[in-house]
């Protein structure tokens, strides 16, 4: 890939957003998904675009690749917000007679909507809305709590057909807090982390724990404590968490033994469970685990995998 090609690739990833960047990439599809998953969309943006433009020089890019990510890129800036909100309230008209819709544009290009749902014969109930929070260009849209369950696939159908996406991404993920969502999301909650107390030693920063004023740690091993942070800031990096208050997991097994056959081991039903954790800051609090000796390091990646999957309801199974 010669210089020409290189900095008009360069110039076309600084237009896309960061929130953006990896659906637009997709579509795309010059970059394979193994290569898009090895990419840390968590830097700061200009290092984020120099190892894109890197492994599009691996791969030579030709003009026309270029091209047609700029054209995704059109496209995408083509978007009409006054066409969205129109076409997202006639679906739903359509489908049920009484339903009030009204929007409200927010920052970062945000749309609020706001859903009051009734039936043939009911007006809609006011008292009981729906929240929904899109981002335009992305699949990706935040739902309040709604008391009528069987009317959020016809939200993800009006959703998907005016935003001109063909998927809504549905996600096992809850929170009360918005930004700590769209943080997760989006990939943004951690692009400070490489200048965050970037000066500092590793033995003199702190994880937000006084580790040394824990009393019940008596026999404190220097080395390890240091291998402990170490390991956690690997995991969590070193920048605040976005704040969720729990993850639920349901677990599904089967007993097995081969010395004792009894009344669980002729069971034909699986064994289940639920486990949930609940924090006013659940990442926060794993982060301390390990520091404050409660935990091993690492934590299990069951634990840990929650920003990076994207889900806080987790359902596991034997293989």
């Amino acid at each position: 890939m010669d210089e020409t090609v290189a900095e008009f690739v360069k110039r076309t990833i600084l237009k896309i957003p960061v929130a953006e960047m990896m659906t637009i990439l997709q579509a795309w599809g010059f970059l394979s998904e193994n290569q898009l998953q090895d990419i840390n969309f968590r830097k700061r943006k200009e290092s984020l675009v120099h190892d894109l433009v890197l492994l599009c020089e691996e791969k030579r890019a030709r003009v026309s690749d270029a091209a047609l990510l700029d054209i995704i890129c059109g496209d995408i800036d083509l978007f009409d917000m006054k066409q969205f909100k129109s076409s997202f309230k006639k679906i739903l008209q359509r489908a049920l007679k009484n339903v009030s819709v009204t929007f409200r544009d927010a920052e970062e290009n945000a749309v609020w909507i706001r859903i009051a749902w009734g039936t043939q014969y009911r007006k809609p109930n006011q008292y009981k809305p729906t929240y929904v929070v899109y981002y335009p260009q992305t699949p990706y849209a935040f739902i309040s709590s709604s008391q009528l369950r069987s009317s959020i696939p016809l939200l993800g159908q009006a959703l998907t057909i005016a935003s001109k996406h063909h998927r809504i991404v549905k996600m096992d993920f809850r929170s009360r807090y918005l930004d700590s969502l769209k943080a997760i999301v989006f990939e943004q909650y951690n692009q400070t982390f490489e200048t965050h107390n970037a000066t500092t030693p590793l033995q003199e920063r702190s994880l937000g724990l006084d580790i040394n004023m824990d009393s019940r740690i008596i026999h404190e091993n220097r080395i390890e404590k240091d291998r402990v942070q170490k390991i956690t800031e690997e995991v969590f990096g070193d920048y605040p968490q976005p704040r969720l208050e729990f993850a639920q997991y349901k677990l599904e097994t089967k007993f097995k033994s081969d010395l004792n056959r009894g009344i669980l081991a002729e069971r034909n039903e699986p064994l289940r469970c639920l486990v949930k954790f609940s924090s006013p800051n659940l990442l926060e609090a794993l982060k301390s685990l390990a520091p404050a000796g409660i935990a091993d390091a690492p934590l299990s990646p069951l634990l840990t995998c929650i920003p990076k999957k994207r889900m806080n309801y987790f359902k596991i199974k034997d293989k």
